[in-house]
This record gives C-alpha cells, structure tokens and sequence, in this order.
C-alpha cells in the first residue's frame, strides 16, 4: 500500500493519505508533504473535505425517510416541491426521488453556472460567494435537461441539492441537522461536520493544491469555493477513520432497513465515457465498481479544486479503504495518471486484504 501511496505521488500529487480498515487491523500510508511551505508530512488520519462523498449521507438519510413511510422513490419531485422543477424543458412531473438519488433526472448540473469561467482569477473573486439551494436549482432550470428523466445517465449535483431541499421540505429541518441526528451521532462520528459555509477544516488537515492551466503554478485552495461546496451535495468534512466506520455500518445494514439498502444497491449501468472506470454501476448515491480481483466494491469519491477522495468498501463492510490526494494537474494527460493510480491504489488495497 505504501508502494501504491508513493507511486501516486510521483504523478505529481503533493500529498496522499490511505487508510485500510479490516479485521485483522488498520493499515495506513502516506506520502508527499502536508504542504508546499513547510513541507511538514502528511497528517496522521487528518480532517478531509468530503465534496460529494456527502451524497451518500444525504441518500442514507432520504432513504430512512422511506423506511419510515414518510416518502416514496416513486413520489415526484413535483408532488413534493411543486413548481421547484420547471423550465427550459425540465418537468418535476416526470423526475422522481429515484432519478434524483441515481442520477437518472436528467438535469443540468448548476455547477457550470457558477462557475463559468475556469481559472484561478474566478477562483480567488467568486470563492466567498454562496447561493440558497433555490437559487442553485433555478440557475439549473435555465438549462434543457440531458435527457428525459430515467432515460439515461448523468451526474448532476443539482439533483443532490433538491434531495437535501426536500429533506427539509419533509421533516421541517435541514439536511445537515438530519444527517447529525440521524447518523452522526448514532455512529459516534465525532469527527464528521456539516459546515455549511464555514470555510475553514480544523487542524491538522493537508494542504490543497490546484493547477489552474496546464504550465502553471499550484495554488493553495485549501478554502473551498463556496459556490459549490456549501450544500448537500457536497460541503461535509471529516476524517478517515470516521468515514470508514460509516460505509462499514452502511453496508453491513445498521443505518438502513433491509429493502432500504437494497433499494440503495440496486444500480444502473454508468455510461463508459462517463470517467468512472468500467462496469461502474449507479445505486442510490452508492456506486459499485468491479475489483481485479472478483467482485466489487461500494462507495462514493468526492472532489473539489485541490482534492480528490475516494471512499470503498467491499458488499459486506469487512474491508474498508479510503483514499485523499491534495493536489490537481492542470495537463489533462497527468490528471489522467493521477486518477488511475487512484484507482490502482484503491483496487490493489481491497484485493489484498481479501
């Protein structure tokens, strides 16, 4: 694993951290520096941005709200938020909690609204800004959605964003008041917050780093860009070990009821040009990727400018690896190696413990 750390590192991530939890143990790696200043290591299991591994938190949460009758897969987004879905072509008639859980809606992803303009000028000018998730959704709706809903596949964060609204919409409080009730804190994850806006991680953390052009200088975005890191599709921070206990208590049923979790496992094929690797198929913010080995594993990634995580498990939790690199190339070329040697390390990691 140390092996697989390192040769992440030498594609020219400057700092990497791997934790593996089986039941003969933990294992961890890291390499590269904590950042480019000091060149302190890499922190011990230090706080993480989670970016959209805090999908699957939202699902887990939508999906006990199923399991308590109190909403349906089947209901429309329409039914639920009326008049929240409409325009351009968009029909909340149509898009159910389903499509908006396996990314099957078909909607724009509100993300190229706010960030129109790549590069570290509109980084540094936009990155204090923060939008509602109504304004979120209503920049989306100015867009015709990809497909018709359930007629195909396309990540979009605007469909977490209405998941989170109706959370609230359902319960009469938030999604991140949800998530700290209902898992959280159940879980023991002391670690794991929902900071919404709050921009700064608690100490100690690894700094981020993100090369805007493909010759140029990295950039330390250890502060999020708020635009689109403030939401329930992606604005949680937490640690490794806590992440771990999460998708292990996921997958071995003890935040879901059994047709719950199935529901949740039950995926779709992911298109092969879509970046994941192939035969990635899509559950309900719960994604199942092959091993080399046989099998597969479940888990969400998550990414942000400077950061790239990855959060696995195997089908019955008994091992558990998780994976942050703090740096992004600009070359599309060493972006590339960059995320198949993450894949490589998250692969052999699981294989291994077999």
């Amino acid at each position: 694993m140390q092996h697989d750390a390192d040769a992440l590192r030498d594609t020219g991530v400057t700092g990497v951290a791997v934790r593996l939890e089986t039941p003969r143990g933990t294992t961890t790696a890291r390499s590269g520096v904590g950042d480019l200043v000091t060149h302190r290591p890499v922190p011990d299991d230090g706080y993480l941005r989670l970016g959209s591994t805090t999908k699957t938190f939202v699902a887990t949460v939508v999906l006990q709200l199923v399991g308590e009758k109190r909403i349906s897969l089947d209901q429309t987004v329409e039914q639920l938020l009326p008049g929240v879905v409409s325009g351009a072509g968009s029909d909340g008639r149509t898009i159910t909690v389903r499509d908006l859980l396996r990314h099957t809606s078909g909607l724009s992803d509100y993300i190229y609204d706010v960030f129109p303009d790549p590069g570290a000028r509109t980084y540094f000018a936009d990155r204090w800004n923060a939008y509602p998730p109504e304004e979120l959704v209503a920049l989306a709706m100015r867009h015709e959605p990809a497909f018709p809903a359930g007629a195909g596949w396309e990540y979009s964060n605007t469909n977490y964003v209405l998941a989170g609204m109706v959370i609230e919409k359902i319960t009469g409080r938030t999604w991140e008041q949800q998530v700290k009730d209902r898992i959280l804190r159940p879980l023991g994850l002391r670690r794991t917050d929902t900071p919404g806006t709050r921009p700064f991680l608690p100490h100690p953390h690894t700094a981020n780093y993100q090369q805007f052009t493909e010759d140029g200088p990295m950039i330390d975005t250890t502060l999020p860009y708020r635009p689109f890191d403030s939401g329930a599709d992606g604005s949680m921070t937490g640690t490794a070990r806590d992440l771990s206990r999460f998708f292990t208590a996921l997958a071995d049923g003890r935040l879901l009821k059994p047709a719950e979790l199935a529901a949740m496992r039950t995926t779709v094929p992911v298109p092969q040009d879509s970046g994941h690797p192939a035969g990635t198929r899509d559950g309900l913010g719960l994604f199942f990727t092959p091993l080399s080995c046989g099998g597969g594993y479940l888990g969400h990634g998550g990414s942000g400018f400077g950061y790239v995580i990855r959060a696995a498990t195997t089908t019955d939790g008994r091992r558990t690896v998780t994976v942050s690199a703090h740096s992004r190339a600009g070359d599309p070329q060493n972006a590339a190696r960059q995320e198949e040697a993450l894949r490589d390390l998250v692969d052999h990691a699981l294989c291994r413990a077999a």
